[in-house]
């Protein structure tokens, strides 16, 4: 198998080869847009089982799906104060209905068609979900409303990587009504432990649950809650977060019902979201030089099946015993599911079809020749192992231990990534040790820093100047009584800060 890894390497430039990665596994390319991406076939394919999985977790949890529109007049965001601030820059506006020729014969918007008022292309919807919760909430009996939507939205960034950041991307946003404060808060953070259920024993990412510090919170929300990871930079990727928004958004769109006692109350309301951008977060975790490398729970194909011959009459008879093969892979079971099975019979090198299932991810391959049938075996290489790893294994033991295999290659990634966490995950008792810490290369970070923090550290000009954000307070963190090291003020948890995506 010739040397085909994809360059350049992590250790060369990290930027870069993610790039190189989304490109070698044919993932998704640029759009004529800019800042916009095309989610190829594969990559879709992975989003696909990201959301079915997550779709039924939802639903498990008692959410129903729902579609709220793409516009959202402009006055809807106005209402509330401090979502307004936080979108304000990335906001796309639509302003007119109609395109008309000019006399150099080129399109633009024609000045009669100007909209009464201007719409945002939503980069989020509280608004709007809150707008029509208001018409829709009258009494208690009404309540809670457990709602999701899976949608496109648009932030106009200005800096773009594919997956990580785009200016518009795929999600979902769910949204929901409460009665009371206690009740919106245990929905926050049992949407906060779906997702961390999905991150660890579906993605095979380790998370830190945690609470946002108050200049980290989402736009006005009363508390926000996040999911952290690092990737093998040793960055930190939020990859989820929930909101507590207190009655900010219900006070604002008049989201209000009757009580037991007759009484008028308004309500308190949640959001909470993961996009592609965990897609992003995935190929940073688990990928190497040699491409991308999939858990088993999401991958799109299991297991793929290579026939390998030299004419026709050998074709034949491979082909039947691959065929044959194929059908009882399917029949077992993986994850309470059907094994997913492609056969890669295209009339091209045995080896480049090997690197284009190892760049793509594809768990397990299975190269299949006259000398193999002969002895009864098939010639098996797993993607958590190096490419040149293979080895022969009787047909009816593969088929037998395929389901195992596949747990094990999962359990291994997350025992990796968990152990990768561990050894960059570093308590700091100084200023200066925490500079220390996060020097260097503005590409390369030092890892995720437990520190004492206190409030009034906010704003610090060391954290400007390392670029390093706080990325939560975590929710399993012991209390500890100590000082801020930014401060000298008093902390009674550590806070974990990191260079991030």
């Amino acid at each position: 198998m010739a040397d085909s890894a994809v360059t350049p390497t992590r250790a060369q430039n990290y930027p870069e080869w993610y790039q190189a990665v989304i490109k070698a596994a044919d993932l998704a390319e640029n759009s004529p847009v800019r800042g916009c991406m095309v989610i190829k076939p594969w990559g879709y394919a992975l989003w696909e089982n990201m959301q079915s999985v997550l779709d039924g977790m939802f639903k498990d949890t008692g959410h129903v799906n729902a579609y709220f529109p793409l516009l959202i007049p402009l006055s809807f965001l106005e209402q509330e104060a401090a979502h307004v601030d936080g979108f304000a820059k990335e906001c796309a506006v639509v302003t007119h209905h109609r395109l008309k020729a000019g006399p150099d014969g080129k399109l633009r918007p024609d000045p009669a068609s100007a909209l009464e008022e201007p719409h945002i292309i939503r980069p989020t919807s509280e608004t709007i979900i809150g707008h029509m919760y208001a018409k829709w909430v009258h009494s208690y009996r009404d309540l809670p409303i457990l709602m999701n939507q899976w949608c496109n939205v648009m932030r106009w960034e200005m800096r773009t990587r594919m997956f990580l950041r785009t200016a518009e991307f795929l999600w979902q946003e769910g949204h929901t009504v409460h009665a009371t404060s206690q009740e919106a808060v245990e929905e926050t953070l049992r949407m906060l432990d779906v997702y961390a259920d999905f991150a660890e024993n579906y993605m095979a990412v380790p998370v830190i649950k945690g609470m946002k510090t108050p200049d980290e919170r989402f736009p006005g929300a009363v508390d926000t809650y996040t999911i952290e990871a690092m990737m093998q930079d040793r960055k930190a990727l939020q990859a989820g977060t929930s909101h507590f928004l207190g009655q900010n958004f219900a006070s604002a769109s008049g989201i209000k019902f009757l009580n037991k006692d007759g009484a008028q109350e308004t309500a308190w309301t949640t959001s909470w979201g993961v996009s592609t951008r965990l897609i992003g977060g995935l190929i940073m975790t688990h990928s190497d030089d040699n491409g991308l490398v999939l858990p088993p729970r999401l991958a799109p194909v299991h297991v793929v099946l290579m026939p390998i011959y030299r004419d026709e009459k050998e074709r034949d008879g491979v082909l039947e015993f691959v065929r044959s093969l194929e059908k009882e892979l399917r029949a077992q079971k993986y994850d309470g599911r059907a094994i997913r099975v492609k056969v890669d019979d295209r009339d091209m090198r045995g080896g480049d079809k090997a690197w284009q299932a190892i760049k793509q991810g594809v768990p397990v391959r299975v190269e299949v020749g006259p000398r193999d049938i002969a002895k009864g075996e098939v010639f098996v290489g797993r993607r958590d192992k190096g490419p040149k790893e293979k080895s022969g294994i009787p047909r009816a033991q593969f088929v037998q231990t395929l389901p195992d295999i596949l747990a094990e290659i999962q359990s291994n990634l997350f025992k990796k990534a968990a152990a990768f966490r561990d050894e960059n995950l570093k308590r700091i008792d100084s200023l200066a040790e925490f500079e220390a810490f996060f020097s260097g290369d503005e590409d390369k970070a030092g890892g995720f820093a437990a520190v004492h923090w206190n409030p009034a550290a906010i704003g610090h000009e060391v954290l400007a100047r390392l670029k390093v954000t706080p990325r939560c307070i975590p929710l399993e963190g012991k209390e500890e009584k100590g000082q801020c090291i930014f401060t000298g003020q008093p902390s009674s948890k550590r806070v974990i800060f990191a260079k991030s995506y």
